[in-house]
């Protein structure tokens, strides 16, 4: 079993920094997508000047396969943002918007959130003529769920409950704005410590939500749904509510429940600590190896264990 180490909030915006990610990665290299968005906001700014006039790059938090990320501060009102620095030889597939403009997956689908409570949400964006800069929130006195699991142990069923509550609320909205994030995990949700609030992170292995079959995967292997492992396909919302389940035994059980690829083609869950039988049952549902017997997002939102305490 994959054992925790204690970190900071580094995974920010960053798909690799910590966990192992999947190896199968297939992609197109630098194909531009002819998807067009019309969302307006953050516009895309040009050159180097316009970034150094705005922001102040602080020292590196985190980094990985999709880009490097930085602290740094907001130089008109000393706002703290988080900056990530994205490559554009790792910008492995472009998308074009409607000012003619071609941008990273990432940045198609953060203007695609832009609205919807509860994300991570970009500030601005830059290019440059080697690569790409998103400035994005950077909330004070949060920790992702990682190192909150890491420092306080397993969760009780309540405070458990609570927090996937509102991620799976997340979720829902994230579908309907027409995103699927495909990297849904303990270091991509952030806790906010005073008011505890909750925030998804991290559209870096996203896509556009669509009915049928996915046969591209860059989230984290061990999140990743049997369907995936055994056949390189797999569908949307029953892909997704695999990796909620798989973050929900994280968070009552304080580790994820496979440590490798058989024991996710097995999908026999063991618990390592005493959990109630509703909640055995929301997790077990959830992690039925046949796609089309896991609930969907609604349902669990309906459960016993959601609404019956």
């Amino acid at each position: 079993m994959l054992s925790r180490i204690t970190g900071s909030f580094s995974s920010l915006s960053c798909s690799s920094s910590r966990s192992s990610s999947c190896d199968d990665i297939i992609c197109n290299s630098t194909n531009s997508v002819s998807t067009k968005t019309s969302a307006s906001r953050p516009d895309l700014k040009k050159g180097v000047d316009s970034f150094e006039r705005g922001y102040t790059l602080g020292s590196i938090v985190g980094s990985g396969g999709f880009g490097t990320v930085y602290s740094g501060t907001r130089c008109h009102d000393g706002l703290p943002v988080a900056i990530k620095h994205i490559s554009k030889g790792r910008a492995t597939q472009l998308v074009a918007q409607s000012d003619g403009s071609q941008v990273p997956v990432e940045v198609d689908l953060l203007r695609r959130v832009a609205s919807v409570p509860g994300v991570l949400h970009l500030i601005d964006y830059f290019e440059r003529p080697d690569s790409f800069i998103l400035v994005l929130e950077r909330p004070a006195h949060s920790i992702d769920l990682f190192d909150y699991i890491t420092e306080r142990g397993a969760l009780d069923e309540a405070e458990a409950r609570d927090l996937f509550r509102r991620v799976v609320g997340i979720v829902r909205r994230v579908h309907a704005a027409g995103v699927v994030h495909r990297d849904i995990k303990d270091e991509n949700v952030v806790v906010d410590l005073s008011s505890g609030d909750v925030k998804l992170i991290d559209f870096g292995s996203g896509g556009l939500l669509r009915d049928g079959v996915y046969r591209e995967f860059d989230g984290t292997r061990i999140y990743s749904p049997p369907e995936w492992i055994s056949q390189r396909e797999y569908e949307a919302e029953p892909a997704t509510v695999w990796s909620l389940a798989v973050l929900l035994y994280d968070m009552v059980c304080g580790d994820v429940p496979f440590d490798g690829d058989d024991q996710i083609l097995r999908a026999k869950v063991v618990y390592r600590r005493s959990v109630s039988a509703e909640l055995k049952d929301l997790i077990e549902k959830c992690l039925s190896i046949k796609p089309s017997k896991r609930p969907k997002l609604d349902d669990i939102l309906r459960h016993p264990w959601i609404v019956g305490f």
